[in-house]
């Protein structure tokens, strides 16, 4: 039993410090997912939307630190007792999602590592049955080094998550795992290839035939039967090769303007999902770096999902040389983890970006 403890405990430990570091480095992103699931489609929970971040920075840190009490065996008991209760949460969230087919992505991994539904509640199941272990075994579960040292190295780990975390927060994610990350192409990112997986899509059409309801299942093509058509449901059995970014796009009032701006060789993207959300301060310094960077021979563009009426309204405000276009909220979220945030491009390649309190450090 001490061995098998032993491996659950590392192993434990280990995925838990793995998967809080990798949420820990863009805390940002975790909290859009929560918002997903906070919303009235999953747990209905409009409520926790606007404490979404400080929930995510809580969870991760939580998460990281747990599995460093764990392997250095600090306060055993409220460690697995803690393991246990996060475990069981997201055991049932995850299967919640799964089998309602609510969230595609758990967001366990961050973007490192995209999970099914069903792969994150299998994972979440095999981790419960090692923190079951660790909780009949806990006798087993000693300090690696005398109270000092331990309480010493569990304290730093604390300090250093919320440092990090707050770090990341106020620039960006220091590791950027996502399809806009430096060296990047947009375009290319974008594309299908010929021979790419295609979907599977599963029709179901309803009949009367007979006097009788029946349901016949096809690819996609209309069947031959002799009865009177009802209805058709359509399920998606295998999504087949989905591009790293699908929904980029840049718009204004009368056109799609995204293969006229990515063909040219030194745009600046200035990215505010919501202009009624961006941070004043850094919308503040846009004004005179924005100018610098069109004296510069920059093309200069906004891009915000906002309506009209705040695309003017903000430009008149701080006095803006440059245009707001359109584009998806979820898109800009994913580009940048600012509001506001600055990308650098080069005929669609993304060479730099910062958050607003680092705009003066990019290169023009």
């Amino acid at each position: 039993m001490k061995i098998l403890v032993t491996i659950c405990r590392i192993f434990v430990g280990v995925l838990f410090i793995i998967s809080g570091l990798i949420k820990l480095n863009d805390p940002l992103g975790f909290s859009y997912k929560l918002q997903e699931y906070f919303g009235a489609d999953v747990l209905n929970l409009p409520f926790l939307e606007p404490y979404a971040l400080g929930i995510s920075v809580f969870v991760v840190v939580f998460e990281v630190v747990l599995g460093v009490f764990l392997l250095i065996g600090y306060k055993p008991k409220f460690t697995v007792w803690s393991l246990l209760g996060m475990i069981v949460f997201f055991t049932f969230l995850t299967f919640y999602s799964a089998y309602f087919d609510k969230v595609k992505d758990c967001g366990c991994f961050g973007d490192a590592l995209k999970l099914t539904p069903w792969e994150s509640f299998t994972k979440d199941v095999i981790l419960l049955v090692l923190i079951l272990v660790l909780f009949f075994g806990i006798k087993h579960i000693k300090p690696l080094f005398n109270k000092l040292p331990t309480t010493i190295i569990a304290l730093l780990s604390f300090i250093f998550c919320l440092w990090f975390g707050y770090h990341v927060l106020m620039h960006l994610p220091t590791v950027d795992f996502r399809a806009y990350k430096i060296g990047n192409n947009i375009e290319e990112q974008m594309i299908i290839p010929d021979d790419a997986q295609k979907p599977i899509v599963e029709y179901n059409w309803k009949f009367k035939i007979n006097g009788e309801e029946k349901i016949i299942t096809t690819n996609g093509s209309y069947p031959t039967v002799d009865g009177d058509y009802i209805s058709v449901d359509s399920k998606v059995i295998d999504e087949g090769y989905v591009p790293p970014i699908q929904d980029f796009s840049i718009e204004s009032d009368e056109e799609d303007m995204t293969q006229h701006f990515l063909a040219e060789n030194k745009l600046m993207i200035i990215a505010m999902y919501d202009l009624t959300k961006a941070e004043k301060e850094g919308v503040a310094k846009l004004k005179a770096f924005s100018d610098k960077a069109i004296k510069k021979g920059w093309t200069v563009i906004g891009l915000t999902s906002s309506g009209g009426d705040a695309k003017a309204y903000i430009k008149s405000q701080y006095n803006f040389s440059f245009d707001f276009y359109l584009c998806d909220e979820k898109v800009i979220k994913t580009m940048v983890r600012a509001n506001p945030g600055v990308l650098l491009l080069n005929k669609g390649t993304v060479k730099q970006k910062a958050h607003w309190n680092d705009i003066d450090d990019l290169e023009l």
